[in-house]
């Protein structure tokens, strides 16, 4: 069996994407490639941050004895984890069970479509506000489909005009899902829905990290 370093586990509401407000059980990894200047979980990326390491068993069977349906695995970047694929499996088995994996748009995506009950990806498209976007693979973009999402996170002008000639030049609203969010507290989100409106962005959904308004927006584990 596999050892996972898993920096957290709990239950919450889903604070954004496609089931935003409903229940969701979470597990975070440690560890990331990417240095994003917003990230909120930047604790988690470090490789000296506290772990507990679980089994793709143990975590399997926390996620049955919380009752919840939709699982979401996250980071860090859980795509980096040494034989996540193993965990993916297992929990594929599982037709109860709704998955959802954050990944951040540097992994190679490929690896991982050929499940059977194949997990949905929420996959980021880092804008040049977030300094990575260089690290982007836009390749993936051939790979998602409809239960799949591409978010991006948006902090400026620059940032949501970016966004704009993304979702253009791929038209990722025939092939997914499609969110905005804002960085919280560096831009107006009046700025975004003036933008949507001003370019006519059809399917294209602004969204709110529902988490950082009920709770403290630092607070871990919600």
């Amino acid at each position: 069996m596999t050892q996972y370093k898993v920096v957290e586990k709990f239950i919450s509401i889903n604070g954004e994407g496609v089931f935003a407000g409903q229940l969701a059980v979470f597990i975070r990894f440690q560890g990331c490639n990417l240095a994003c200047s917003f990230c909120d979980t930047s604790w988690a990326n470090a490789k000296d941050a506290p772990f507990t390491f679980m089994t793709e068993h143990q975590i399997y069977d926390y996620i049955k004895e919380t009752g919840i349906k939709n699982v979401t695995l996250t980071g860090g970047e859980p795509l980096l984890v040494p034989d996540i694929l193993i965990l993916l499996q297992l929990l594929a088995t599982d037709n109860f069970l709704r998955v959802e994996i954050e990944t951040n748009g540097s992994i190679d995506l490929n690896s991982f479509v050929g499940i059977s009950n194949s997990p949905a990806f929420t996959m980021d498209y880092k804008l040049p506000g977030s300094l990575m976007e260089a690290n982007m693979l836009v390749s993936n973009f051939k790979i998602l489909s409809k239960q799949d999402t591409v978010k991006f996170v948006v902090g400026s002008a620059q940032d949501l005009n970016r966004a704009k000639a993304i979702i253009t030049e791929y038209d990722l609203t025939t092939k997914c899902h499609v969110y905005i969010s804002p960085v919280f507290g560096n831009i107006e989100l009046e700025e975004i829905v003036n933008f949507l409106i001003k370019n006519c962005l059809n399917d294209v959904t602004m969204q709110l990290q529902m988490h950082k308004v009920i709770w403290d927006p630092n607070k871990r584990g919600v």
